[in-house]
């Protein structure tokens, strides 16, 4: 299927690995210009190189260093990219952590990455789209937003307020061809998620395929798919999303979540 995005500029941020790169990685693929993001100049050049060389010669890839956990990040990178069709707002942290030990220094670092860099960003590059009467905003945020997960409430918040946030701004495109939808990954085999199923093979002197297993018969046990997702998984339905073709999509949360959510609503 060609998801006519040829010739289409998109942001990808956080993209440096995991579900943004994939994402980036399927973008480029399929005809997009696209612009990694990354917090450090070494992450970023290799994250480009890798890509470069997934694509080919044909595909077009360029990468930004910024972090986008404060404004003067955010307006760093807009200033360097005035304009995008695409805004990927992929970019997020997670911590397990009991809630009496959750600082508001931690509740505020984790608002401001999760939740502020994309409305910063959709902000400015909306009012783009807006112009040229075409756009597309994505906001990456997680099954975690419907099933506050009890080891990390403070994550679970700012999913949830992503949701939020593209709704709302999704009411605000009304007869434009300008779409804002959230995407809801469940547990995915990102490099956070696997360092994490490591982490805690290491300190319970098991292996990481036995922690994946217990992540799934105890925490999340009412996943359909009983394993974590590709990144590649996550990236079709964003690709997708991106696409001319899904212009009746517009302010939907959509699961990519393996069945973790039992409402089908």
């Amino acid at each position: 299927m060609d998801l006519q995005l040829k010739g289409l500029k998109a942001l990808v941020t956080g993209s440096s690995a995991g579900i943004g790169y994939a994402i980036a990685e399927l973008l480029c693929k399929e005809g997009a210009t696209v612009y990694l993001n990354g917090r450090t100049q070494a992450r970023v050049d290799e994250a480009v190189k890798k890509l470069q060389a997934a694509v080919g010669p044909a595909g077009k890839v360029f990468g930004l260093v910024s972090d986008l956990a404060s404004a003067e990040g955010a307006n760093k990178l807009t200033s360097e990219l005035p304009e995008v069709d695409i805004l990927i707002n992929n970019v997020g942290i997670f911590e397990p952590k009991e809630f009496a030990q959750i600082t508001d220094d931690d509740w505020l670092r984790t608002f401001q990455v999760n939740v502020m860099s994309g409305i910063r960003l959709s902000r400015h590059y909306i009012e783009g789209m807006r112009k040229r009467d075409w756009g597309r905003i994505i906001f990456i945020s997680s099954e975690s937003g419907v099933n506050i997960p009890s080891e990390m409430i403070h994550y679970g918040v700012t999913k949830t307020a992503q949701i939020a946030v593209a709704r709302g701004l999704a009411e605000t495109t009304v007869g434009t061809k300008i779409t804002v939808n959230s995407v809801l990954p469940g547990p995915t085999a990102s490099e956070g998620v696997e360092q994490f199923i490591v982490d805690m093979a290491k300190q319970n002197n098991s292996d990481a395929k036995t922690v994946e297993d217990e992540m799934f018969e105890k925490m999340r046990p009412t996943s359909l798919l009983k394993r974590l997702a590709t990144t590649e998984e996550v990236a079709n339905m964003v690709a997708y999303i991106c696409s001319p073709l899904a212009a009746a999509t517009n302010g939907a949360a959509l699961r990519v979540d393996g069945g973790v959510v039992r409402s089908i609503l």
